[in-house]
Parts: structure tokens; C-alpha cells; sequence
């Protein structure tokens, strides 16, 4: 409750008091005292007092503490503001800093990272360009090796069976059928570069270096059987050339003698390079050395074909009479036989054991029917007691050619076949040549 009750001051408080002074202050404190009640708070100012209850008085109270702490506050920030902004916008700049330092190294990473898959990229390319290079250098020594293989098949004449039709003909080749085969490409080298991620199924850059891996594998294996193949071919050149060579000087013939066949006129030029050491490889050289040993053997081969190593009639031969001395069929005196007697049946085809020229077909007395062929190098040989003659004077006839049939024509006791080799006119064992062609046969 409000109420209205002078105020005194006590003795020894507030101002003195002087002479006149009514006991009331003219300008009054306000006082708060405690009711004796101590339910209720009195507010007094002047003469005038107003009583408060509890909760009244905390409000205010909490008021007043807040006004003061804001005020307090207020005061400190507007006192050290300029310190708290510098704080807070150094900071700021701290964490700005900071940010461009992180994003200065990650874009230092991301240019990394970019130079290394560019530089990885320009190897990958580099070394497919080198593998593409080395795979077309491979196919092209692909298309090189049939080349360098022996076309030309070899080997004795082998007809058909005794008594075959006259117009058979026999294979004109001196040697055996051996033929050297082709190389074909292999399937991995012909693999493009653009078929490389195809080929390893994978997108990662180990897969890459997989596919890298296994192409230089697969061209690796080629270039070794590549390799295999020439030195192959190289020692069947070298084997050839040295038993044809041995079965020539065997029979007489001097092999020295025996030169290069002269080129064909081409149409050719163009200035004189002289290649480097270093510029010829060993694939090109092996295959230089090839072809040479091919000619040679070219050579000895075509020089063999005037050689009368094969067998005068096909099938196996029955020797009725061998060469040398022997007991004559008719005088019953021993005499030398200067050939070998086949027997056969009156028809039957008699061939040419080498190539050249007819230089008798006719009667020749005890010979009875008989073509004598020249082929060249002193080699002649002879047919006699023919029933029939295929040929003429002059005529040339391949190897294997009929000249003419089994007969019993002039000093015969029945139908056969005499064989005669010559060398420069005197006769010689024709089984000489025929045992050379035998071992031509199965070298080869």
C-alpha cells in the first residue's frame, strides 16, 4: 500500500544540519527501506512513498541490472570496436589466404595430374607409333618370305605305273617335290592400333600397358619364327647348293664352269646411294644372303637338268644286264656291255633322262632302233632297240619326254631296253647317274 510518512534523517547521517532547517531536506533523497512486514518493498521520495510488492521490485531490479549491462557492453564495444573489427577482418583475410593457398595447390594438383596424363598420352602414342612401325615392318617381311622360298618343285620323274599311256607326262623337274611353304602373317601381328583396347578388353591405363604388353609379345613370337623361317630357308639353300654341287663334281662336270644366268634388260636407274652399315638390317642382309644362295642353287639345278640322273622308263626298273664285261648272248665270248638292259614290255614309253637335242633317231646296226640324244656339257645318251620313234633329228625334248617304245629291234634276244650314258663320247655305268639321281631324290 502507498503511504505517506515524513522522513527523518538519524543523527550522524546525511548533511548537517543548519540553523533554520525545518528537518525537511529541500531536495530529498529517495529512500527504500524494508516495511517491517517484509512482504512488500516502500519507494519513497520526498514526503511520498510507494510501496512495491516482491515481484515488482525484482523486475526493476532485473531491468535495471540489464540496462546496466547492455550500457556496459555498448560502452566496451564502442571502445574497442576498431580492435574486434581489425581481429575479425585479419581473420578473415587469415581464412581467405588460407583458401586461395588450398585452391593454389589443388589447381597445382589438377595441372599435374593434367601434364602427366598429357605426357603418358604422348608416350602411349610414341611407343603405338613404334609398335604400329615394327608391325608393318613384320608384314612386310611377311610378303618378303615367299618370295625367298623354292618354287620350283624337285625331285626324279615319277610316272605312273609300268605299261601307262604313251601322252603321260612326268614332272619336269630334276630334284624332289619339296617345296619351302610361305610364311603367313600372324594373326596377332596384323592386330591395327586401333584395335589394341579391343585386344585387351580394359580402359584403365594399366589396361593399356596390358594391351601394349601383350602386342609387342605377339609381335615378338612373329619375329622369332620370322627368324626361324630364314635360317631355315638359309641351310636348305646351303644344303642343296653343296650336294648339288658334290653330285656334279661326282659326275664329271666342272661346276666352275657353270655362271650366273644373265639378267634381263629392265629399265632401271637412279643415283648411286651407298647404304650404311647401319641402315641395312639383319633380316635384310640374311635375305640378301638368301637370294644369293637361291641363284646358286638356280644355277646347279639348271645345269642338272642336262645331267642324265633319272630313270629312262617310270615305275621300278628290272635290270636284265648291267654295265661292264659279261658273256655275249650270242657268240657266247665274253664282251663289254656299255650299258644297262631294262626289261619291259614291247610298247611300253621310253623317256628322256635329261634335256637337250636329238642328234640321231634311225637304225644304228646292232642298236636296231635307237635315238641318241646331246645334252650338252660332253653328256650324250643313248636308246636302242626301239620299236618305235617319237622323235627327230634336231628336235629338242624336255626331261621325261617319250622318244620313243620298247621293242627287240636289231641284235636283241627279246624286247628291252638298252641304256647307254656317254661323257665326251666313251661310255660310262649309267648307274653312275642313276644312283646321283636316287640321292638327289632323298636328300632333297
Amino acid at each position: 500500500m502507498l503511504h505517506r510518512a515524513p522522513v527523518r534523517v538519524p543523527a550522524g547521517h546525511g548533511h548537517p544540519v543548519h540553523p533554520g532547517y525545518d528537518g525537511v531536506r529541500a531536495q530529498p533523497k529517495v529512500a527504500l527501506k524494508q516495511l517491517p512486514d517484509r512482504s512488500s518493498w516502500t519507494l519513497g521520495h520526498g514526503d511520498r512513498q510507494v510501496r512495491v510488492g516482491p515481484v515488482a521490485f525484482w523486475i526493476i531490479v532485473g531491468s535495471l541490472v540489464v540496462m546496466a549491462g547492455w550500457s556496459a557492453v555498448t560502452a566496451t564495444y564502442f571502445a574497442f570496436r576498431d580492435d574486434v573489427l581489425t581481429r575479425i577482418l585479419s581473420r578473415q583475410a587469415q581464412m581467405q589466404f588460407a583458401y586461395e593457398d588450398r585452391i593454389a595447390d589443388l589447381r597445382g594438383q589438377v595441372d599435374r595430374l593434367a601434364s602427366r596424363q598429357l605426357l603418358d598420352q604422348e608416350q602411349f602414342e610414341s611407343k603405338l607409333d613404334q609398335i604400329a612401325r615394327r608391325q608393318a615392318m613384320l608384314e612386310g617381311r611377311s610378303t618378303t618370305l615367299p618370295g625367298l622360298a623354292d618354287p620350283t618343285p624337285t625331285g626324279s620323274i615319277k610316272g605312273g605305273s609300268r605299261g601307262a599311256p604313251a601322252g603321260g607326262t612326268p614332272k619336269p623337274s630334276p630334284i624332289n617335290d619339296t617345296v619351302a611353304p610361305s610364311t603367313p602373317a600372324d594373326r596377332d601381328a596384323r592386330m591395327g592400333p586401333a584395335s589394341i583396347m579391343k585386344f585387351a578388353g580394359l580402359n584403365t591405363a594399366t589396361g593399356i600397358e596390358s594391351a601394349l604388353a601383350k602386342l609387342e609379345e605377339s609381335l615378338d613370337r612373329y619375329e622369332i619364327r620370322q627368324s626361324k623361317n630364314l635360317n631355315a630357308l638359309e641351310e636348305s639353300y646351303d644344303a642343296k647348293a653343296r650336294k648339288l654341287r658334290s653330285v656334279l663334281v661326282e659326275l664329271g662336270m666342272d661346276v666352275s664352269k657353270i655362271a650366273p644366268a644373265p639378267a634381263p634388260q629392265r629399265a632401271t636407274g637412279g643415283p648411286f646411294v651407298l647404304a650404311s652399315a647401319n641402315s641395312v638390317s639383319s633380316f635384310d642382309k640374311q635375305a640378301f644372303r638368301i637370294k644369293q644362295a637361291r641363284g646358286s642353287v638356280d644355277r646347279l639345278t639348271k645345269a642338272l637338268t642336262t645331267v642324265p640322273i633319272r630313270k629312262p622308263m617310270s615305275g621300278e626298273l628290272d635290270y636284265t644286264s648291267s654295265f661292264g664285261m659279261r658273256r655275249d648272248p650270242f657268240v657266247r665270248s665274253f664282251a663289254m656291255h656299255t650299258g644297262l638292259d631294262f626289261r619291259a614290255d614291247t610298247g611300253e614309253p621310253v623317256r628322256a633322262t635329261a634335256a637337250g637335242s636329238v642328234a640321231h633317231a634311225g637304225w644304228n646296226g646292232g642298236y636296231g632302233k635307237m635315238v641318241e640324244i646331246d645334252h650338252g656339257n660332253g653328256f650324250t645318251t643313248r636308246y636302242a632297240h626301239l620299236s618305235a620313234i617319237d622323235v627327230e633329228v634336231g628336235q629338242s625334248v624336255r626331261i621325261g619326254q617319250v622318244v620313243g617304245k620298247v621293242g627287240s629291234t636289231g641284235r636283241s634276244t627279246g624286247p628291252h631296253l638298252h641304256y647307254e650314258t656317254r661323257v665326251d663320247g666313251d661310255p660310262v655305268d649309267p648307274q653312275k647317274f642313276l644312283r646321283a639321281g636316287v640321292r638327289l631324290n632323298g636328300a632333297f
